[in-house]
């Protein structure tokens, strides 16, 4: 008799496999570093909006603050990724942050770290749909007034792809990570090319003006422009979110690695 729970089951995580099956499940590296890294370049896809979007309390003219913001969250980020270096070496075995706090401080900082990393992954998927459905509003203006339904669409979507695993979902992640690659390295070439061959200068509108306090307000202004772009610097380190994902899956990295 055909049990109708078992079919859905089947169509949602697809077939079942045993434990020595494990090997059916690695992913060859094309697809293993895309799917991987997609969690850290889609929070570098927003950071620069939450840049800009907390500059602009300050005005047009505190932009020319960004690309300074920028450069200190990329220091951050390469601390943080030369940390997460060590973590691969030290714990091959995966399991990131996790397996560090509880091989080092104990079961129940363990736990501690892996809430937080749920909370973290949570707020990562959260944050780049309603970018991502934000964004897309402006290629599809039939998104405009239904952004909700879209964007928990889209969630329960990559739950399901998700649910089959890694390696039947993989070949679909990374055909949007290699296109976002090749966007903003063609972004990149294009723009040296405009300014090394052409000889193009480009700017924004707003490069024309600057900062002039009102001496009656200077002590004030200082404080809270210092303030504004900590609470900027606070926001771009969204960059950072995801970073961790490739140190988590560092046990199917190593399985590709050692085929």
């Amino acid at each position: 008799m055909v049990n109708v729970a078992d079919i859905g089951k089947r169509l949602l995580l697809g077939r079942k496999l045993r434990s020595t099956q494990l090997s059916e499940t690695l992913l060859p590296k094309r697809i293993a570093l895309p799917v991987f890294a997609s969690d850290a370049l889609s929070s570098v896809a927003y950071a620069p909006d939450e840049i800009f979007l907390t500059l602009s309390l300050a005005g047009l003219v505190a932009y020319s603050y960004s690309w300074k913001i920028a450069i200190l969250v990329a220091i951050v980020m390469l601390v943080v990724v030369a940390s997460y270096r060590q973590n691969v070496h030290a714990y091959p075995s995966g399991g990131g942050d996790y397996e560090v706090a509880t091989v080092n401080l104990g079961s129940n900082a363990g736990l501690t770290v892996a809430s937080a990393l749920l909370v973290d992954y949570v707020l990562t998927v959260a944050v780049s749909i309603s970018s991502g459905v934000q964004n897309a509003k402006s290629a599809f203006p039939i998104i405009d007034g239904h952004e909700p339904w879209v964007a928990a669409a889209v969630a329960v979507l990559l739950m399901a792809l998700n649910l089959r695993g890694a390696r039947e979902s993989g070949t679909l992640f990374s055909i949007p990570t290699y296109c976002f690659m090749f966007a903003i390295l063609s972004m990149v070439i294009f723009g040296l090319f405009r300014i090394l061959v052409l000889g193009d200068q480009i700017q924004v509108d707003s490069a024309q003006y600057g900062i002039e306090p009102d001496p009656s307000y200077a002590a004030f202004t200082g404080f809270a422009m210092i303030a504004l772009l900590a609470r900027t610097f606070s926001s771009g380190c969204a960059a950072l979110t995801g970073v961790e994902a490739v140190s988590d899956g560092q046990a199917a990295l190593d399985s590709v690695r050692r085929r």
